[in-house]
């Protein structure tokens, strides 16, 4: 706000005053809610970083296990295996907020069975790396589901986070000082004009 295009009346300077009480007032529940975000947006960081090296290293022990079954027996039989998915996973998406962010709770459904038996097949075809390999993998289903609740549920706050600095941002470096400037530019017209009234009165009074 260009200080030329301001009316130097008092009704303006109430006015603007008014709108600039309420500015730092948004400027802080913004940098409040933007703190708090925060606050929550690392917790989450820290719990995925975890959940995702636990899920990484028990995915690579399996994968491990399963290229040596791979190189080991008929890969046939291996494909035949995994051909068809052993069991269903249904999920159903409800939403909570975090300081007005709405996020995904997902909720899994499977069969709790599948974790005792994952795949059924011959024990003369298998050998310990495939066994090792299926259960390996059936083990990490859970906190595979898990870290995409969390995963998704951090970049929702992450855009959160971001769009709240752009407004504190815009609070704080333009809007704020933008109005401060326009009332203390009225402010120091207002003066000038009391000066030159009170002048023009005392030059009335020496006259009469």
């Amino acid at each position: 706000m260009a200080t030329k295009e301001v009316l130097a009346t008092r009704v303006e300077l109430t006015h603007l005053s008014k709108q600039l009480t309420t500015a730092k007032k948004g400027h802080k529940l913004l940098k409040d809610k933007q703190d708090e975000l925060m606050r929550q947006f690392i917790q989450l960081i820290k719990q995925n970083n975890h959940l995702r090296k636990e899920v990484e290293e028990e995915m690579h022990q399996a994968m491990k296990s399963f290229r040596l079954a791979n190189a080991t027996l008929n890969e046939k039989f291996i494909e035949e295996l995994f051909i068809v998915p052993a069991a269903q996973v249904s999920l159903d998406i409800s939403k909570k907020n975090i300081m007005s962010v709405p996020v995904p709770i997902m909720n899994f459904q499977y069969d709790a069975s599948y974790f005792e038996s994952p795949v059924e097949y011959g024990f003369l075809n298998s050998n310990v790396p495939l066994d090792q390999s299926i259960t390996g993998f059936t083990n990490c289903l859970p906190k595979l589901l898990e870290l995409t609740e969390v995963e998704k549920t951090c970049q929702l706050l992450a855009s959160e986070i971001e769009k709240s600095r752009r407004r504190v941002n815009a609070l704080e470096y333009f809007t704020i000082p933008e109005l401060e400037e326009s009332i203390a530019f009225i402010k120091m017209k207002l003066e000038e004009d009391e000066r030159a009234r009170v002048n023009r009165m005392i030059k009335i009074k020496n006259r009469s």
